[in-house]
């Protein structure tokens, strides 16, 4: 009869664990590859440098460093990619740089190439990743046989090291360039759109009121000439002239109005947006809730009402824009099945909030040709947010954000 006896707890052995973390292996597996990209690293940077430091008294040196300093770039988002997932360092891609037509042409795009920061602190990175990814190279595969105690310590030390000097000379420049850079391409937006706006303006002047008014005084001329001749034909003649000059009063309003109704001025976005929203197909309910807008007030009250906190000038007639945009959108897009919309206007701390709802067909997107993206693109270059919330079948709400900034009280 054979006995079996059990093995106590604590005489068992050990489980069998590995010496080293999946984490520790990857350090390893990212200094071994140092020395050979920074081998090519090292290579391009002298090279470049160099070479377009020796044509630079040609007329292809500069273009030729500009175009460098891009390729380095190209370089730097290949060590990010590395960093990223052998070392787990998350850097964020640095700002393109804006291409010859958005920079206002080859001359300004070369000058921003060449003083690219980022571009030359990748060259800085490859320069002096050559001795250090010597050291790395020699000390991760040597320790593999002689180190191994110890190699996970000094692989965290060197890994440790190289997270530092990615972070340091591979992520984006610092917060202010990155705002600058938004900051001019918003600009643009503004020049664009204030271009657009002037070329509306002209051509509604032009086919308007203005073809109106050479129609006014042909008709006035023939009048005159008649005057005697035919009295009847004349007054005939003026009377229909007055009309034409009714016509052409209600363009120049509706065309004031489109850039800034005085009622905005006068009485604030409550009753502009009422104003606005009388004029949409279907009925429309305006709830407005800031501090400046007046209940029953006159008109002309508006420096009490910055007084009391309305938004600044410019901000109000952003709002009062996007609104006059978004219903013109439901009087055109809702559908036949829409029943009503709804405007929303408040203020939530330093944002100044807007809301369009309607329950018509959906389906509206920026990209849809809608002017969305229009729309989207004029409150970014004020800070501003544009969200579209617009399923299918299930209405469409729209809701914008706009910085609060009060009006100036001096």
């Amino acid at each position: 009869m054979t006995m079996s006896h059990a093995v106590p707890d604590n005489d068992r052995p050990p489980p069998v664990r590995a010496v080293f973390s999946a984490v520790t292996w990857k350090e390893i597996a990212y200094l071994v590859s140092n020395l050979p990209l920074a081998i090519v690293g090292f290579v391009y940077a002298v090279v470049m440098v160099s070479t377009a430091g020796g044509l630079s008294v040609t007329a292809v040196g500069i273009p030729l460093l500009a175009c460098g300093l891009y390729l380095s770039r190209q370089l730097g988002r290949l060590d990010r990619a590395r960093a990223r997932g052998l070392l787990g360092v998350r850097v964020d891609e640095p700002t393109p740089i804006p291409g010859p037509k958005r920079s206002g042409g080859f001359f300004p795009w070369l000058w921003t190439s060449i003083k690219d920061p980022v571009g030359w602190r990748t060259v800085l990175y490859q320069l002096i990743r050559l001795p250090w990814g010597v050291l790395t190279f020699t000390v991760a595969l040597t320790g593999l046989f002689v180190l191994w105690p110890v190699l996970p310590y000094l692989v965290r030390l060197m890994a440790n090291v190289d997270r530092a000097m990615v972070r340091g000379l591979l992520s984006p420049s610092d917060d202010l360039e990155r705002r600058i850079a938004e900051l001019e391409s918003d600009r643009g937006v503004v020049v664009d759109t204030a271009a657009a706006d002037l070329r509306r303006i002209e051509r509604d002047l032009h086919d308007g009121a203005q073809a109106r008014l050479v129609a006014l005084a042909m008709g006035l001329g023939l009048a005159k000439e008649k005057l005697l001749e035919d009295p009847e034909g004349a007054a005939a003649m003026v009377d229909e002239a007055h009309g034409e000059v009714k016509l052409a009063l209600q363009e120049l309003r509706d065309l004031a109005r489109g850039i800034h109704p005085a009622v905005l001025t006068d009485r604030g976005l409550d009753a502009a947006l009422s104003s606005v929203a009388a004029r949409c197909v279907v009925p429309v309910k305006v709830v407005v809730d800031l501090p400046g807008d007046p209940v029953g007030g006159a008109a002309g009250d508006a420096a009490g009402d910055a007084a009391r906190g309305r938004p600044a000038e410019a901000i109000e007639g952003i709002a009062y824009f996007v609104v006059s945009e978004l219903l013109q959108n439901v009087s055109k897009h809702a559908g036949p099945g829409a029943r009503g919309a709804t405007v929303e206007v408040w203020r939530a701390g330093a944002r100044l909030m807007i809301r369009v709802s309607d329950d018509g067909r959906g389906g509206a997107s920026p990209s849809g040709g809608s002017g969305l993206a229009g729309l989207a693109e004029r409150l970014g270059a004020v800070d501003g947010v544009l969200v579209v919330d617009s399923p299918a079948g299930a209405g469409t709400v729209v809701t914008a954000e706009l910085p609060w900034r009060d009006r100036d009280r001096g």
